[in-house]
């Protein structure tokens, strides 16, 4: 039996102070006297300084830290398992610097990388999708059904087999083949304003011309080339080599790291152009440069790994579920995406008897995953 508090009480008459006070806000209190159900899950700490920081709700801290430590014990696992095994306490060794020797060079120049890529890669799919899903207002917006990681792979295909590869020019022919490709389909989506239908249904139609182009490329190729680029274009992590991996993974940070720039406009586009603009957003500008980080992030991702799909589909939902946020929560979308991208490589290694690219894996999951946010979309929309 619990006593009755001053909150439970009567609410006060009209004339006194209490009827002139501004309403609640922020979801801590809903009516007078009442805790809201949902009040742990809206208190927000802010990280940062005045022009640089990302809000966190409590329960999105929570969500991230658990999935921090599950990438953790997965990555301290993945650097254990295979042909050399290690125990963690050897693997925590190499790692501290205490146990040299061929476990060091197993560690640290065979495994790490590939570790690294799956984590880095899975974070910047992640916050690619949230970006063009928040945009959109869509959650079925995604780099990889949208036609970006295929305009992507079209400039990498051509940078490798018309201009003879090198990672700065696969990374150039990269990102030029997803800008392009982005431009084309702003340009075809947009009538008097952007319609987040619209743009899905113009970029799964540049997304299958560009399929076509990049089938029509590998087909023309010289057989051990073309076999290569078919395999890349799985979404692999096999050729996840130091010499590529850290500088991919450092573009990735970079841009992970000012992202944050943009969160308040990210937040306002997605309750629509004319409440952002009245907010004083400059939409068309900020849009442009939020996908122009989004395009970075995918062709990074797509130099070295392919394009992978369906993690930043589902890594967006997942955490906005996780959280129970009204908005697409950036910070935890990165970690969620890293476990993905991460466990799907280690079933893909591991798991399935015969070693199959991680984007096989992704597109099995995602395709279940993609069949449920179909129906649930039909089941709250009708």
């Amino acid at each position: 039996m619990s006593a009755r508090t001053p909150a439970d009480a009567t609410p006060a008459p009209a004339d006194q102070s209490t009827a002139n006070a501004p309403a609640p806000t922020g979801g801590d209190v809903v009516g007078l006297g009442r805790r809201s159900p949902r009040r742990a899950g809206r208190r927000r700490l802010v990280i940062g300084t005045d022009r640089t920081h990302v809000v966190v709700g409590v329960r999105e801290a929570a969500v991230c830290a658990t999935a921090l430590l599950a990438v953790a014990a997965l990555a301290v696992v993945g650097l254990g398992v295979g042909d050399f095994p290690l125990r963690v306490d050897e693997v925590l060794g190499v790692l501290g610097g205490r146990i040299g020797g061929l476990p060091r060079t197993v560690v640290w120049e065979w495994r790490l990388p590939r570790i690294a890529a799956a984590i880095g890669f899975g974070a910047a799919l992640g916050v690619a999708g949230a970006v063009f899903q928040t945009i959109t207002r869509n959650p079925l917006a995604s780099p990889d059904i949208i036609g970006l990681a295929n305009g992507s792979f079209t400039g990498m295909l051509v940078a490798l087999l018309l201009l003879g590869g090198g990672w700065p020019l696969l990374m150039a022919g990269s990102l030029t083949g997803g800008l392009l490709a982005a431009l084309a389909i702003y340009l075809l989506a947009y009538r008097d304003g952007l319609s987040g239908f619209r743009f899905i249904v113009v970029g799964i139609g540049v997304s299958a011309m560009l399929a076509a182009t990049n089938t029509w490329l590998l087909l023309r190729a010289e057989l051990e080339t073309a076999l290569f680029a078919a395999a890349w274009g799985a979404g692999s992590l096999n050729t996840a080599t130091a010499e590529v991996v850290w500088p991919a993974v450092g573009v990735v940070l970079a841009v992970l790291l000012i992202t944050p720039l943009w969160s308040a406009a990210l937040a306002q586009l997605e309750l629509g152009d004319d409440v952002a603009a009245a907010s004083g957003v400059a939409v068309e500008r900020d849009r442009a440069v939020l996908v122009l980080i989004a395009v970075i992030l995918v062709s990074a991702v797509t130099t070295v790994a392919g394009p992978i799909s369906f993690v930043a589909l589902a890594a967006p939902q997942i955490a906005r579920r996780l959280v129970r946020a009204p908005g697409l929560p950036l910070v935890a979308t990165a970690v969620v995406g890293a476990l993905l991208l991460l466990g799907a490589d280690l079933v893909a290694q591991h798991v399935i008897p015969l070693t199959v690219p991680v984007g096989v894996v992704t597109v099995t999951l995602g395709g279940g995953y993609l069949l449920w946010l179909l129906v649930h979309e039909v089941r709250r929309t009708s």
